[in-house]
């Protein structure tokens, strides 16, 4: 697998797509416990707020924001909440709070408080884990703003386009469109000079761990040790081992074991693959073994991962 491929693989599956509506002033604290939604302003301003970090957001810019902690959304800065957005995108008032204009659905796919709002907001949320890899979700900060002539906003406008529309099977395109937003956000991330990837992307460029991440990212289940990886390298075991964790951070054998657990759970929660299979792709000699592994790095096992995610599409 690819890993940079499995960054810029995502899969919604009847993502929650809504425009919202709004006059102020206005304040909505999104409490979904979503991996990742994503935030366009069609007009207007708004502020995103994450709790390490707010930005101001104008029209043609998108911000992602990678859950599952909960964020606001306002008209100002400062503003207190109105209201609260749970699981399953129910909408609730926050106590306390007095004039605030009631929030409520303003047709398809609409909602807000003004069907003439000065500000609109198209947000764009995919559900569950298992519609994007875990590499991307542990690469991506709590909050990634892209502004115009950074990247291709023409996209935004194609959604808007679709969001109006009730056509058969509008949903998938609507699911295939925001998979294309997030891919162009995260190439363009990635292209910044001030980005922050994961170490082991830029390490990719060195000649030697390069070699041996290219080794473990296409053949995870293949019987790697210091002395094989470093054959594929053309250096010494000391040279890898020292240069590898000098770059990536981590020792070979840590990474890999890392590689084959991301790439177990992303099986796990993206296919009907028997444990036995995901284990022996993997590089795991039995179920046993994969589990013990996944329970001591991870914290619980493959069936509690996978029943989880099951249980979470099946509230969809």
């Amino acid at each position: 697998m690819d890993p940079v491929a499995g960054l810029l693989d995502p899969r919604a599956r009847g993502a929650f797509i809504l425009r919202s509506l709004l006059s102020g002033p206005w304040s909505i604290r999104i409490e979904d416990e979503a991996p990742l939604t994503l935030v366009a302003v069609v007009r207007g301003t708004a502020y995103v707020d994450v709790g390490t970090a707010t930005t101001e957001i104008m029209p043609g810019d998108v911000a992602v924001v990678r859950g599952p902690r909960p964020y606001t959304v306002a008209g100002s800065a400062g503003t207190a909440p109105q209201v609260a957005i749970g699981p399953d995108q129910v909408c609730r008032p926050i106590a306390g709070v007095v004039g605030a204009r009631p929030m409520g659905p303003l047709g398809l796919r609409s909602w807000g408080n003004d069907p003439d709002g000065a500000t609109m907001l198209l947000t764009g949320t995919y559900h569950s884990p298992a519609e994007i890899s875990r590499s991307l979700l542990a690469a991506l900060p709590d909050l990634l703003v892209l502004r115009p002539g950074e990247w291709d906003s023409w996209l935004i406008d194609h959604l808007i386009h679709e969001v109006d529309r009730d056509a058969s099977g509008q949903d998938v395109v609507l699911d295939r469109l925001l998979d294309l937003v997030l891919i162009t956000a995260v190439r363009t991330w990635l292209a910044r000079p001030d980005a922050h990837p994961p170490r082991w992307y830029t390490a990719q460029d060195d000649p030697i761990v390069g070699a041996a991440l290219t080794c473990i990212h296409a053949r995870p289940g293949q019987a790697w040790t210091v002395a094989s990886l470093a054959a594929q390298a053309r250096c010494s075991r000391a040279a890898l081992a020292r240069r590898f964790t000098e770059l990536v951070g981590v020792p070979p054998m840590t990474y890999l074991t890392e590689w084959r657990l991301s790439c177990a759970a992303d099986m796990l929660t993206r296919s009907d693959a028997t444990l036995e299979a995901i284990a022996r792709d993997v590089g795991y000699a039995s179920p046993f073994a994969l589990s013990a592994a996944f329970k001591r790095v991870r914290g619980v096992s493959p069936r509690t991962l996978r029943s989880g995610a099951a249980s979470r599409a099946g509230r969809l």
